[in-house]
């Protein structure tokens, strides 16, 4: 498979696989939507970051990244070179295309909140998370220049839809998330059906996420069933709320 053809088949999967507008679903009288009055929750902070703060606090947190020179519609895109609390970030892409593929690339400030996500995956054993995309380019004809982009477009969200164990051991959202479309995700009442010991792993993963308030959107197979094969994971910047279905 050719680095083309490799990129395309990854990219076109993930945007039949998260076509939504999320933005617009964080309306009034959403259950699913809280708005938020701390304004130090974590995707809160991230998204008011400016490029020079952003690069500053991963620099002090000591995570080692590349910055990425030119990426359509993303303010501070870089690429992770190391694992986050000991978990690697990738694509599914073959190692040997991960290094110049665009579906490597994140903003700042997502790489802030997949860094303190990390630190929950490594309580549970977890040493890889592979996504099916994070940025997607957009297109250059319609893209006016200087543009910063939101979710994808911004390299700000993350599709994750496979979680390695240390024993080799997976934990895949399509297969052991035992969701329902329309039910509640995190709090009172919410839980799998079958609530398997993966299952019940998974919806810790997801809502220990979604109390730390470390991305403003989390979409779970509950969502839709375009969300069927993976957690969708985004910060969102300048809005103070969460949406988590």
């Amino acid at each position: 498979m050719t680095v083309r053809s490799a990129l395309r088949r990854t990219v076109a999967a993930a945007i039949a696989a998260c076509a939504f507008g999320a933005l617009g679903r964080a309306r009034a009288g959403d259950p699913n939507v809280v708005h938020n009055t701390d304004p130090q929750a974590p995707a809160m902070v991230y998204g008011r970051f400016d490029e020079t703060a952003c690069l500053a606090e991963l620099t002090r947190r000591g995570i080692t990244f590349m910055i990425v020179a030119e990426a359509r519609g993303v303010l501070a895109p870089i690429r992770l070179m190391s694992p986050l609390h000991g978990v690697t970030i990738r694509s599914a892409l073959p190692a040997r295309l991960r290094n110049t593929s665009p579906l490597e690339i994140l903003d700042c400030r997502l790489a802030l909140a997949l860094d303190d996500f990390s630190a929950i995956l490594a309580r549970y054993d977890v040493v890889e998370l592979v996504h099916l995309s994070a940025y997607r380019p957009p297109s250059a004809r319609h893209w006016a220049q200087g543009r910063i982009g939101a979710r994808h477009e911004g390299g700000l969200a993350l599709d994750a839809a496979t979680f390695i164990r240390r024993d080799g051991s997976e934990l895949r959202v399509e297969r052991d998330f035992h969701g329902r479309i329309g039910a509640k995700t995190c709090g009172a009442g919410a839980g799998p059906s079958p609530p398997t010991p993966d299952a019940i792993t998974m919806r810790k993963i997801v809502c220990e996420a979604a109390d730390g308030h470390l991305f403003n959107v989390e979409l779970t197979p509950d969502y839709n069933r375009q969300h069927r094969n993976h957690f969708h994971l985004e910060v969102t910047p300048q809005v103070n709320w969460f949406l988590v279905h």
